[in-house]
C-alpha cells in the first residue's frame, strides 16, 4: 500500500472508531486514491457493507482496485466472512486493526474448494455451492440473487427456492438424477430453506476428493454453521426433501 493511501485510512480508521472503517483504493489514470466509504451494516462495530452509492461513485471515477476495512479494537487477521467476500468480489482487501496500526492484505482465492468452505450467508452457502457445482460441471453462470440471513422464518415474507426456480431455469421433477437440485426443509421454518445437487453414486467432484466411499447416493451440499460436505442422501435427509428441480438449458 503506497504511504499516503496509508496515511489516509489510517486517518479514516481513527475519526470512525470504534466503529469499522471502510472504503476503496481507486486507480485514477496513473494514480491511486483512498475514497473514504460510509459502512451502511446495521452493527458498524461488528461488520461493514459499503454504501452502494459510494461504490458507484468510485466506478465512476477510475478502476477500484482494492478493498479497504479496519478491525477496532481486534488484530488484522481475516474472519470467515471477510475471506468469502474477498473470495467472492475478486479484488484485493487491506485489514488494518486499530489502533495497534498493523496492516494486512488479503488476496481473493480464484476458486474457493467446493468441500470444508466456512458458511457464510449469502456469499458461501447452500445455494452457492449448488451454483458454484453447476458452473464447475456444466458451464452454467447463474446470476448473484440478494438474500437476507433468515428469509425462511418470515411466513409473510417470499419462498426463494419455491418462488423462483423456474426463473433460473429449474423444472420439478419426481425422480432425481445426477446434477438435480434437491430443496428441503431444515429445522423450524416457513419456507423450504437448504439445497443440495443430488450426486447419484458417483461422490466425485471436479478436482476434489469427497472422502465418501460405497454405492450412495449421495449428496454435496452446505448446511448453516457447518462446513460444506458429501454425505450419502437418504434417511432423514430424504424426509427433509420438498422439490426435485432439474435444469433445462434454453
Amino acid at each position: 500500500m503506497l504511504k499516503h493511501i496509508l496515511a489516509a485510512v489510517r486517518e479514516h480508521a481513527a475519526a470512525e472508531y470504534p466503529r469499522e472503517c471502510c472504503g476503496l483504493i481507486v486507480k485514477v489514470g496513473r494514480a491511486q486514491r483512498y475514497l473514504p466509504c460510509a459502512n451502511t451494516a446495521v452493527d458498524p462495530s461488528e461488520e461493514f457493507r459499503i454504501s452502494p452509492e459510494d461504490y458507484a461513485a468510485a466506478e465512476d471515477m477510475g478502476e477500484v482496485i482494492a478493498v479497504v476495512h479496519s478491525h477496532p479494537d481486534a488484530t488484522s487477521r481475516p474472519s470467515a466472512a471477510d475471506e468469502a467476500m474477498c473470495n467472492a468480489g475478486q479484488l484485493p482487501w487491506y485489514i488494518l486493526s486499530w489502533p495497534e496500526g498493523d496492516l494486512r492484505r488479503l488476496d481473493p482465492v480464484e476458486q474457493v474448494p467446493l468441500l470444508g468452505r466456512t458458511f457464510v450467508h449469502g456469499v458461501q452457502d447452500c445455494w452457492q455451492v449448488c451454483a458454484d457445482w453447476y458452473r464447475r460441471e456444466w458451464g452454467i453462470e447463474f446470476p448473484k440473487y440478494e438474500r437476507a440471513d433468515g428469509w425462511w422464518e418470515n411466513s409473510e415474507g417470499p419462498s426463494l427456492y419455491e418462488q423462483h426456480f423456474a426463473d433460473a431455469g429449474f423444472v420439478p421433477v419426481s425422480q432425481p438424477q445426477r446434477g438435480d437440485m434437491i430443496v428441503m426443509a431444515v429445522g423450524r421454518t416457513a419456507h423450504p430453506n437448504h439445497a443440495g445437487i443430488y450426486l447419484g453414486s458417483d461422490p466425485t467432484l471436479p478436482g476434489e476428493e469427497s472422502g465418501v466411499y460405497g454405492q450412495g447416493p449421495f449428496l454435496l451440499h452446505h448446511l448453516y454453521g457447518r462446513p460444506s460436505e458429501v454425505l450419502v442422501y437418504g434417511g432423514p435427509w430424504g424426509e427433509r426433501k420438498r422439490l426435485i428441480l432439474r435444469y433445462i438449458k434454453p
